[in-house]
């Protein structure tokens, strides 16, 4: 149970910012921001594992920076899916 709460807060911290860094309006909800945002975080987990930057000494601030800009990127297609599927042509 521990793990979800964590899992919802980091996913709302991530997606927060990485909404506050966003050019433009994000007309997405709280639950959308964050679902993706912990999707970015998981990604950005991976991906600093990859790198062997996952574990260092004091603040992961690699592993936050690509957690931001994994949620980023995730919150981009989701915006671009919605407002796609919305055209008629």
């Amino acid at each position: 149970m521990g793990e979800l709460i964590g899992l919802i807060i980091f996913g709302a911290v991530i997606g927060a910012l990485a909404r506050l860094f966003m050019k433009g309006d994000q007309n997405i909800g709280i639950i959308w921001t964050i679902i993706l945002g912990a999707l970015g975080a998981w990604v950005g987990s991976l991906l600093a594992g990859l790198l062997g930057v996952e574990d260092t000494a004091g603040i992961d601030w690699i592993r936050w920076i690509i957690s931001i800009i994994m949620a980023i990127i995730f919150i981009s297609i989701y915006i671009g899916i919605r407002r796609g599927g919305s055209r008629r042509v």
